[in-house]
């Protein structure tokens, strides 16, 4: 397995992030090795993929969508609505250009943290769930009770996640992506 420099990407990251989503970054970084350490995932793995999550978020919208057509990187029609969720699949591919990850295992931890997938990976499910229980989060609902349940039952803890995400969305704040939609399912059946 390739080695990162974990403190060289830190360095080179944060000049392409803003103060508050450098903090926010740090800390999936941290809950994701933690994650890792729990579940027995490689940490390098889950500490880079926390890393680089949101190594796309502070690019505008309208830039987002024109690097994705450049790259060709697949927009769907409500990522095309709410260009906010392409940092995601932007932010794969700038990990694996910009900062040289070439393990896809860590590039689709980094496709799926925002939207979610049925049946991800260890890590995959690690990077969703550390994105969302991070120390800096506070606003959330259930938000103790999910981090609580992380460190027990990580199917669990994702199902939970979906599910108040959706609540959130359907309550009339944002675009809900199919993704999240399927992901939920799965998981809620996969915990019944």
């Amino acid at each position: 397995m390739k080695r990162y420099n974990i403190m060289k990407l830190q360095k080179k990251l944060q000049k392409e992030l803003d103060e508050d989503r450098y903090c926010h970054t740090l800390g999936v970084m941290y809950t994701s090795a933690a994650l890792a350490m729990r579940y027995g995932e490689d940490m390098e793995k889950a500490q880079v993929a926390g890393l680089l999550h949101d190594c796309a978020k502070c690019i505008p919208n309208e830039k987002k969508k024109k690097l994705c057509e450049k790259y060709k990187i697949p927009v769907t029609q409500v990522e095309e609505g709410a260009p906010f969720l392409l940092h995601a699949k932007l932010g794969a591919y700038l990990a694996k250009t910009k900062y040289n990850v070439s393990d896809p295992e860590i590039l689709q931890a980094i496709t799926w943290h925002t939207t979610g997938k049925p049946d991800m990976t260890l890590l995959e499910k690690i990077v969703f769930l550390a994105d969302y229980i991070e120390p800096a989060r506070y606003k959330a609902a259930h938000l103790h009770e999910i981090r609580d349940i992380a460190f027990v039952d990580i199917d669990q803890a994702v199902y939970m996640t979906l599910r108040d995400t959706l609540r959130y969305l359907e309550s009339g704040i944002g675009a809900v992506d199919e993704m999240t939609k399927s992901a939920y399912v799965y998981y809620k059946e996969l915990c019944s």
